[in-house]
């Protein structure tokens, strides 16, 4: 998942803008504008409302929830990753759904009263604070609202970063949900690793495990 060209950026603006002019497809994406599995299996049945997108890179699941009545604020920290995003949502007919926001989400605070909010594969090889984010994140959600956080159970052994012996295990779905620190008034709704088979970039076909938590906020 790295390159000879961002492997020596720290800086996460830089890295990811880096990323995303850098490693594109000849359809000028890096990533394949598809909702993620998980996103759409434990959101498929919810009724419509605001939804909040965190990372959103170039919209995938923002297009998804917008295509299905939802109202999106979808966030990244990539000006191209956004703008890939954008284009398509005005191809589409989704522009007044979506609302693009470019910003660190190490800093940004959002709002509240958010029906939805999501964080798929919310990872990343340089310097990333990832449980303050969830933090703010399930604060921002709405009574009656969820908070639905996808990652990834282990690296794909087809990542450069999976060799990486400094990379820090990633959390299963109990030590997401210990870290969320989460009050009393919400329920556990999924927990869960759920196999997921791919074919990655090179052709090669894999069996990747998603991390999957979704809680709701009583109300």
């Amino acid at each position: 998942m790295g390159n000879e060209t961002d492997d020596a950026i720290t800086d996460p603006a830089e890295f990811w803008e880096a990323r995303y002019t850098t490693t594109r497809d000849e359809n000028g994406r890096v990533w394949s504008g598809r909702v993620n599995a998980a996103v759409e299996r434990e959101v498929t049945g919810l009724a419509p409302g605001r939804a909040l997108e965190l990372g959103s890179g170039e919209g995938g699941d923002a297009l998804w929830l917008a295509a299905r009545g939802w109202r999106v604020t979808a966030v990244d920290i990539s000006a191209t990753a956004l703008a890939v995003g954008a284009q398509t949502a005005a191809r589409d007919g989704l522009a007044d759904r979506i609302r693009w926001v470019q910003a660190d989400l190490a800093t940004w605070q959002p709002d509240t009263g958010y029906n939805l909010v999501t964080a798929a594969f919310l990872h990343s090889p340089v310097e990333l604070p990832r449980e303050g984010i969830l933090r703010r994140a399930a604060a921002a959600v709405a009574p009656g609202g969820r908070l639905l956080v996808v990652g990834h159970g282990e690296f794909p052994s087809a990542a450069k970063h999976a060799d990486h012996d400094d990379a820090p295990p990633l959390p299963t779905p109990d030590e997401v949900l210990a870290a969320l620190e989460l009050p009393e008034g919400w329920t556990v709704e999924t927990n869960a690793v759920v196999g997921r088979a791919v074919t990655w970039r090179d052709g090669t076909d894999l069996e990747l495990d998603d991390t999957v938590l979704r809680v709701r906020r009583d109300g």
